[in-house]
């Protein structure tokens, strides 16, 4: 946050700082020019258009979960566009396959629906995968746990079908979410012992996302034991797929408080809202943290925080500060770069926070702002 005047952006605003975005960067390229490995932006987790050339400056391509999502990797950044889906939408397949250079299936029966038609498109090869489930993940939340019981996402042991891999290039697997490399490592013996004879026939393996490489307690050493293990005993191409480990700590969501009443406690309302700006806060949960406030108790003042919209548990959460807080006060929130953007609505017709950039050459640039159209042109 050194030199961002916070002050000077609209509010709402997220603003990236982009000499953070490229400290995550460096971190994740080393690990590419270390193992040979691919690491790819899920488009998911950060999609700021603005942004990719800059991504595209250090890793391979990104990985798409529709359409939108390919041609925005596609035209923003030119390198190399995956996609993987539950279940691909017919009506939009043919375009689909024109900005991709790898398409993983969820089933076989969608690869025996496509098959013909990807190794139909002309002008190139694009090669093709399978999404497998382990049935092995250390996720609690099972919100977020792809390998969850009965989970719709990807092809169990029981269910994989050897007579039919003719064409298919590579597995895919995605068993994390926010997690050290420790649980990595735990999940590759379970990977090999059960898809393991059928790696010997592919081309590349991609261990998805979840990884929290730029984490400042990752284990970057163990992860690349992990890559250089199924890389060296399968002679496979290696690909990874983090959505927040490219944006992780490299955002700031910027807002300003409206009101303060009380009900057995002082309460702000704020122009950000968790509902529709930052979801995740109440999806997860988690709380985010303010720049120079604390827990509650810490600092002489708490407040719960709350949107400004009608939804009663619209609560950001309860902090702590050292003066009292009042209407025009300005409060940054940390760590929004990633799925906050992506998840934002317009409920209650609150306004969608405008989005800057920070850089030490061109200082703040505010790209985008939103309005009334933007608005009613989704409805």
């Amino acid at each position: 946050m050194k030199n961002i005047d916070f002050n000077s952006v609209p509010s709402p605003c997220y603003v990236v700082d982009e000499r953070l975005l490229r400290r995550n960067l460096e971190i994740l390229d080393s690990v590419q020019k270390r193992t040979g490995a691919s690491i790819l932006l899920a488009l998911k987790g950060f999609s700021m258009a603005s942004m990719l050339p800059v991504v595209g400056e250090y890793l391979a391509g990104i990985t798409a979960s529709s359409l939108h999502e390919a041609r925005l990797g596609h035209d923003y950044m030119g390198k190399e566009v995956h996609a993987y889906a539950p279940a691909f939408i017919e009506h939009e397949f043919e375009e689909l396959m024109g900005y991709c250079d790898h398409l993983v299936f969820n089933s076989f029966v969608q690869w025996e629906k496509y098959r013909d038609r990807v190794k139909a498109y002309p002008g190139k090869k694009i090669e093709c995968g399978l999404r497998v489930n382990p049935e092995y993940s250390e996720i609690e939340v099972e919100l977020y746990n792809p390998c969850a019981p009965n989970s719709r996402m990807g092809i169990t042991l029981d269910n994989f079908h050897p007579e039919m891999l003719e064409g298919i290039d590579g597995l895919h697997f995605h068993t994390l979410c926010e997690q050290n490399s420790d649980a990595l490592a735990r999940t590759i013996p379970v990977v090999d012992e059960k898809f393991g004879p059928y790696l010997s026939q592919m081309k590349w393996l991609n261990f998805g996302g979840g990884h929290h490489i730029t984490r400042e307690d990752y284990d970057i050493e163990s992860l690349v034991e992990s890559i250089l293990f199924m890389k060296n005993k399968y002679n496979l191409k290696i690909y990874l797929e983090p959505g927040e480990a490219i944006a992780l700590n490299t955002g700031y969501l910027v807002s300003t408080v409206l009101d303060v009443v009380k009900n057995g406690m002082d309460l702000a309302i704020l122009d950000a809202s968790a509902a529709c700006h930052m979801p995740d806060v109440l999806e997860m949960p988690y709380r985010p943290n303010i720049i120079g406030a604390g827990k509650p108790g810490e600092k002489p003042y708490t407040y719960r925080l709350g949107g400004n919209t009608c939804l009663s548990g619209d609560v950001i959460g309860d902090y702590s500060f050292d003066a009292p807080l009042k209407p025009g006060d300005r409060l940054v929130f940390m760590d929004m770069a990633h799925y906050t953007m992506v998840k934002n609505n317009t409920f209650n017709g609150v306004n969608l926070p405008s989005i800057a950039s920070y850089n030490e050459t061109d200082g703040i640039r505010v790209h985008r702002t939103f309005g009334f159209e933007d608005y009613v042109s989704r409805l």
